[in-house]
């Protein structure tokens, strides 16, 4: 599931934002839908961060895990077809 997917239809809210004059003026020659856009990078930072968050919370249990294949192998490697 894409995470833009949860945010298209939700219900908008206004906001200020403050961007460089001639980025903005780039943008609406380019004809770039500003709100859009801002929408799409403050969705893909928020999916970057709580990526980030997750990695934080779950290092223990992957560290855990791969010193337990480094010691013991896979689990079921002598099933492994390749």
């Amino acid at each position: 599931m894409s995470t833009t997917s949860n945010y298209a239809s939700a219900t908008k809210k206004s906001t200020n934002v403050s961007l460089a004059e001639n980025l903005l003026a780039e943008a609406k020659e380019l004809r770039i839908n500003v709100s859009q856009a801002a929408e799409a990078g403050v969705t893909r930072a928020v999916a970057e961060k709580r990526a980030e968050i997750w990695l934080k919370e779950n290092w223990e249990a992957i560290e855990s895990s791969n010193t337990y294949v480094e010691k013991h192998g896979l689990p079921l490697e002598k099933y492994r077809m390749f």
